[in-house]
C-alpha cells in the first residue's frame, strides 16, 4: 500500500464522495466538459508524450490524455479514490486504450518515478490537498527537465452559478463558511494568485494563470439539477445537520433557482477556474 498523507480526503473520496461520483460519472463529466478543450489546448499533447494525471478521477481526461498521446506514447492517472478509478479502468477497457493505467496514491507523497513524464495535466484535481507545496513539488520531480504542466483549480466562488443558486437556502441550511478562498475544498486555491505562487515555489518557471469560464450540464430540468446538486457530497453534508422537514423546502427553492437556467440543452450553469501552465527547469 502507497503512503497516505491526506487522510481526510483518502476518507472522503472512499467513502460517500466517491461513491457519488463514481456512480454518476455521466453527470459530472457534462458538468466539466466545457473545460477540456482549454485543458487540452493549454496541454498541447504530442504524439509520443507520457502523461500524468493528477487526480484522475473516473479517467475522463486520462483518456483524452492517451488518445492524444497515441499510438507510442501512454497516461497515468492518479486519485486517492478507489471507487472512481475502478470506473476509470472499466472506461478505458470499454474504450480500448492499451496505454493507459491508473494508480491509487496521494500526490503529495506517491512514489511517482523521477524525470518521467513530459507534462502533468488535472482537471479539477489539485484543490484538496492537504499540503499543497508537498504535492506540486512531488509532481514536478516527477516531470522531465523541460517538461510542462497544465492544470485546472476553481476560482472566485462568486462566479459559480450551482454555488450562487445554492445560497438561496442560506436560511435553511448551513452555508456560512462553505466556499471561501483559502478554505480546505474546492476553493482552497481560488484566490487570484495563490496556485501559481505554489508552483513557482515548488522550483517551476514560466507559471502562468489564465482565467477561464464554462457551462456545464447539471441535469435536463431545473428539478433534476436541484435534486443532483442537493445529493453531492457538500449538499448532502449540509443537509445532514438540518431537520428532515428542510430537504423538502430545499429541493423546492432550489429548483424554482435553478428555473430560469432551464433552456432546450438542459440546466446550463456556469462555473470559473484558474488555468495554470508552468515547465520545468532545463537540464
Amino acid at each position: 500500500m502507497h503512503p497516505i498523507a491526506n487522510a481526510a480526503q483518502a476518507q472522503a473520496w472512499n467513502g460517500y464522495e466517491g461513491s457519488h461520483w463514481a456512480a454518476h460519472q455521466d453527470r459530472w463529466d457534462a458538468v466539466n466538459a466545457g473545460f477540456n478543450q482549454p485543458l487540452l489546448d493549454a496541454a498541447a499533447i504530442e504524439p509520443g508524450g507520457q502523461v500524468l494525471d493528477i487526480g484522475c478521477g473516473a479517467g475522463a481526461t486520462t483518456r483524452l490524455a492517451a488518445r492524444a498521446a497515441a499510438p507510442h506514447g501512454s497516461a497515468l492517472g492518479l486519485d486517492l479514490s478507489g471507487p472512481m478509478l475502478q470506473r476509470a479502468r472499466a472506461g478505458a477497457e470499454s474504450a480500448g486504450l492499451g496505454n493507459i493505467r491508473f494508480e491509487q496514491g496521494d500526490a503529495q507523497v506517491h512514489p511517482l518515478p523521477q524525470g518521467t513524464f513530459d507534462l502533468a495535466i488535472s482537471r479539477f484535481g489539485i484543490m484538496f490537498f492537504a499540503d499543497p507545496a508537498a504535492a506540486f513539488a512531488n509532481i514536478a520531480a516527477a516531470l522531465r527537465p523541460g517538461g510542462r504542466l497544465a492544470l485546472l483549480c476553481a476560482a472566485e466562488p462568486e462566479g459559480n452559478q450551482w454555488l450562487t443558486a445554492l445560497t438561496t437556502l442560506q436560511d435553511l441550511l448551513p452555508l456560512d463558511g462553505f466556499g471561501k478562498p483559502g478554505d480546505p475544498g474546492m476553493f482552497s486555491l481560488a484566490a487570484p494568485g495563490a496556485a501559481a505562487a505554489l508552483l513557482g515555489e515548488a522550483g517551476l518557471q514560466n507559471v502562468r494563470a489564465e482565467h477561464v469560464t464554462a457551462y456545464g450540464t447539471w441535469g435536463h430540468n431545473a428539478a433534476e439539477a436541484a435534486d443532483f446538486l442537493l445529493n453531492t457530497g457538500p449538499g448532502r453534508h449540509l443537509l445532514t445537520q438540518s431537520a428532515p422537514s428542510t430537504a423538502t423546502r430545499a429541493l423546492d427553492r432550489l429548483t424554482d433557482a435553478l428555473r430560469p437556467h432551464e433552456s432546450s440543452a438542459g440546466v446550463q450553469l456556469r462555473s470559473t477556474g484558474w488555468l495554470l501552465t508552468a515547465t520545468t527547469p532545463n537540464a
